[in-house]
């Protein structure tokens, strides 16, 4: 697998996620992204800057160009803090906390979208309009409520399973609810 294929699933399968879940400027993406898995080494035991910077500068422009925020997911060594613009982080509140990542604590994939962003930080918590999950790296604790699962065409990024996830607006108020689509 050549690095140019990283590069190009990585991009296919953002553009797929947000052919499928449509989102507003200004919204945020989260994604994690194991470089281990996508280089077929176990989760956390193979990182690879350079699968992860392939990764990152893949889907990094193609975020911009829709006007959407991105959430890296950090690793577990971080407890799955994520990194976030500083703007980001103010707009929506969330709470910065002191840490940068590196790629044995915090993951290959974290450290180059810290070094891609015009001024990264840390936050614990997010609450996304949609994901990707690239090595079954657990987004989901960072979704909004409720979650839907997405099939996206691009199943695999090197040798990483990709996942997907939109949101939708919890369903309130019983059998008489009437909801807008």
């Amino acid at each position: 697998m050549t690095e140019n294929n990283i590069g190009a699933q990585a991009a296919s399968a953002m553009r797929e996620l947000l052919e499928a879940a449509p989102l507003r400027p200004g919204e945020l993406v989260v994604v994690g992204c194991s470089s281990s898995e996508i280089v077929g080494q176990k989760i956390g035991k193979g990182s690879s800057p350079e699968a992860a910077a392939q990764v990152v500068d893949a889907i990094m422009p193609i975020l911009r160009e829709h006007g959407l925020a991105l959430a890296a997911q950090c690793c577990e060594h971080l407890n799955r803090a994520l990194i976030v613009e500083r703007a980001t982080a103010e707009k929506f509140g969330y709470e910065i906390v002191s840490v940068r990542p590196q790629p044995k604590a915090g993951g290959s994939f974290a450290t180059a979208v810290y070094d891609r962003m015009d001024d990264p930080v840390a936050v614990e918590f997010v609450k996304a309009s949609a994901g990707l999950d690239i090595g079954c790296t657990m987004i989901g604790m960072h979704l909004k409520h409720v979650a839907v699962p997405l099939r996206l065409p691009t199943r695999y990024i090197g040798e990483a399973l990709v996942q997907a996830a939109k949101t939708r607006p919890k369903l309130i108020g019983g059998e008489r609810a009437v909801y807008p689509d």
